[in-house]
């Protein structure tokens, strides 16, 4: 691995792109501060250029270096980055002059984190500098969880895969900022993950916004209507009560729990049924699964993918939230 680390850092030193594993999904990394090295970024993804990038910090000093923290909220900042840092919580505040406008999409807040890889943690380290890493595959698909897909995603468009096994959480990190406000500051979560709305309440008023899904420049990562989707049409059901099959269409089933007694599984004769975390449910073991599971359901070839909702709490808030994005794809490209 120390080859593999070093060579990404020469990578990198000289304005390239390398795929690395995070806690959170694999990320398409390049220099931060090196606007040509992101332009290779959005070019691998296809990414559209109205679509902010997350720029990793290496340590909690660095947050100083590419970001502002504003006297009125820099209490709730120092807090939630001793709590979360490292790890997956990404905060918005406004952009340093050295932070290029492609990295923000031109807009005067950047997104920063600082990821617990010990992979990634060490490359940044190493560099020395912030790095700029979306998920590491082809825009508005399905983020990848491991090196394969990766490779599935982006093979002959980028020079280095890092493969550093299965990702923690499986889910893109949480995205805040912060506004003050009395008698508590308030926290927006403008994309849901892997820090939860209970995990944050602590040190603000929570507000969130992942269910107002529309089609519009983003203000942080993550936030495009059509976003995080496989290319089979997918619907997302309210009950079992909204699934009317029409003929000759094959159908694929995303099940929670794979339990009958919840009304999807028997509800039709499915092409295949595949479950996010089998038995009593599991939101954590689910989040895990998740992206993995929507890849191998692209893979069959059906009509539509069939979604069951999932419980909006903790971890099921991001997946509903992804789920929700997935749909909309559908629903945009009509």
């Amino acid at each position: 691995m120390h080859r593999a680390v070093s060579e990404a850092v020469r990578l990198l030193t000289a304005g390239d792109i390398v795929a690395l594993p995070t806690e959170t999904v694999y990320g398409l990394a390049a220099d931060a501060l090196n606007a040509d090295a992101v332009a290779k970024v959005f070019e691998a993804k296809e990414r559209p250029s109205f679509d902010p990038l997350i720029v990793h910090v290496p340590s909690k000093q660095a947050l100083h270096d590419v970001a502002e923290v504003p006297e009125s909220i820099k209490k709730p900042v120092i807090q939630l980055i001793e709590r979360f840092w490292p790890g997956p919580l990404t905060i918005v505040l406004p952009k340093k002059p050295c932070v290029p406008d492609i990295v923000t999409s031109g807009m005067p807040t950047v997104a920063v984190r600082m990821s617990s890889h010990p992979i990634f943690k060490r490359i940044s380290q190493s560099l020395g500098r912030p790095i700029a890493a979306p998920s590491a595959n082809r825009f508005g698909s399905i983020s990848p969880t491991s090196a394969s897909a990766v490779k599935a995603e982006l093979d002959g468009r980028i020079p280095l895969i890092i493969d550093g096994g299965a990702c923690l959480h499986g889910l893109e990190s949480t995205i805040i900022k912060i506004e003050p406000a009395e008698p508590k500051p308030l926290i927006i979560i403008l994309r849901p993950g892997p820090i939860v709305p209970d995990d944050l309440k602590q040190y603000g008023r929570i507000q969130r916004t992942d269910k107002r899904i529309i089609d519009q420049p983003a203000e942080a990562p993550g936030q495009i209507a059509s976003h995080y989707a496989p290319r089979t049409p997918l619907r997302l059901l309210q009950s079992p009560r909204d699934f009317i099959p029409e003929h000759g269409k094959r159908y694929a089933l995303l099940s929670y729990r794979g339990e009958p007694r919840d009304g999807y599984v028997d509800l039709h004769d499915w092409e295949q049924v595949m479950v996010l975390s089998p038995g009593n449910g599991k939101l954590p073991e689910a989040a895990v699964r998740f992206f993995y599971v929507l890849r191998e359901l692209d893979k069959l070839g059906v009509d539509e993918i069939i979604a069951e909702p999932l419980h909006e709490h903790g971890m099921g808030i991001a997946m509903m939230d992804r789920l929700r994005r997935a749909a909309a794809r559908t629903t945009f490209s009509r």
